[in-house]
């Protein structure tokens, strides 16, 4: 006998349970995933910083004109000022004390020098006794041309008298009355006449040019002693110190009756109607500073533009000192020494993209910038180009419309990217 098969026989769930189990482990494995997701998520906001809005400032980056620019401290200084020294070794009178109000040739002060004054009595001395001798020199010098002029006129005649004697005799001759003998030395006579002439009209004009040159010596040497007379003179000119122009006497290095070397400084000397404004520059602006910069000047309510004048060709503790000169008429409520703020105009330079100055220059070294999409900050490597006061030129690394942030970074901590709470 055969047997059936239903030993073997398994049931069988219905088709409706195994769809059920089937949603069922997929909706397991969608809770695991997302599960799994969460915690990722929850681990990258726990590594990422967070900063307040509040805390941070956000400019957008645009093309304009940068107006590359420095900030500098001045003070307010005289353009002529001054110093008056000694111009020997003397005793000071001071006649003005330090702001007083002075005007061009006032007495500021009264030397007493000895020796200038003993050196200028000799020369005076030396000047009258040259002077008398030039007039002496001019007598004998009359003198000897009159001598000589005598003694060729008187040679002149001597030989128009033998020259008649000669005539006299020749006509005598011819009658027969005179010998031979007269006749020739008639002749010989009227020869050595024209001889003795001659040689008188000549010796008379050597001697004419000889007291001449003689003269024009001794003039040349008065001529040199009034130099030297006009030299000590204006030394002891020099001893009575004077304004070289209108202003107020700033300081007095000397006190009354002082006895001081040569080129010692007495006093300066400050004229107000001439100001110009010292600068104080940064080293860092050295290679960029010309003469002609254009610059403005804030001291209190006054305000006014001035030309870079002169520039100091040396640094002096990390600063380079220079003047500027103002343009037009100078402000009247300016002082001596005030201190002043400037704005020195280094260059400019259009259509370049730039971002406003912040302290993320300094934060990041201007390098890298954090550049806001949403409310995430993306750290980014930047490149900057000129630098003004207020804003900073863009060379690479941004584009017209980012959203960067300006202000300090430091608690981004250098973290790639950081999340702003609005």
């Amino acid at each position: 006998m055969i047997r059936d098969t239903s030993a073997q026989d398994k049931p069988i769930a219905p088709v409706r349970r195994r769809r059920a189990k089937r949603f069922a482990a997929i909706g397991l494995a969608v809770v695991a995933l997302g599960a799994a997701g969460g915690a990722l998520v929850a681990n990258w906001h726990a590594g990422t910083p967070v900063v307040d809005a509040g805390r941070v400032r956000i400019a957008e980056a645009s093309r304009g004109t940068l107006v590359r620019d420095a900030s500098v401290n001045g003070r307010v200084v005289a353009a002529v000022s001054p110093t008056l020294y000694a111009p020997a070794a003397s005793t000071v009178n001071l006649k003005v004390n330090a702001g007083d109000t002075v005007k061009k040739g006032d007495v500021l002060a009264v030397l007493e020098s000895p020796d200038l004054a003993d050196a200028f009595k000799r020369e005076q001395s030396s000047f009258q006794e040259l002077q008398a001798e030039v007039a002496r020199q001019q007598i004998l010098a009359d003198k000897a041309r009159l001598a000589a002029r005598r003694d060729a006129d008187q040679a002149e005649i001597d030989r128009i008298s033998a020259e008649r004697q000669l005539q006299r005799i020749e006509h005598a001759g011819i009658e027969g009355v005179v010998a031979k003998n007269d006749y020739e030395k008639a002749r010989d006579a009227v020869k050595s006449a024209q001889i003795r002439s001659r040689h008188a009209a000549a010796a008379a004009d050597l001697e004419t040019e000889d007291v001449g040159l003689q003269l024009k010596t001794r003039r040349e040497q008065l001529q040199r002693q009034k130099l030297a007379l006009d030299l000590a003179h204006r030394r002891v000119e020099e001893l009575t110190i004077r304004a070289p122009s209108d202003g107020f006497i700033g300081s007095v290095a000397v006190s009354q009756r002082a006895v001081v070397p040569a080129n010692a400084p007495l006093m300066t000397l400050v004229d107000l109607s001439r100001l110009e404004v010292e600068l104080e520059i940064p080293e860092m602006y050295a290679a960029d500073l010309g003469l002609g910069m254009k610059a403005e000047i804030v001291a209190g309510d006054v305000k006014a533009t001035g030309t870079l004048s002169a520039l100091a060709p040396e640094v002096v503790k990390n600063l380079v000192l220079a003047r500027v000169r103002f343009d037009g008429r100078q402000p009247q409520a300016l002082r001596q020494n005030q201190r002043v703020q400037a704005r020195l105009l280094i260059d400019e330079r259009k259509d370049v993209l730039m971002l406003p100055r912040g302290p993320f220059v300094d934060t990041e070294g201007g390098k890298f910038a954090y550049v806001v999409d949403g409310s995430v900050a993306q750290r980014r490597p930047i490149q900057l180009g000129a630098a003004s006061v207020s804003a900073v030129e863009i060379a690479s690394g941004l584009k017209p419309g980012d959203r960067v942030v300006v202000s300090g970074t430091d608690a981004f901590d250098h973290a790639p990217r950081v999340k702003i709470n609005e």
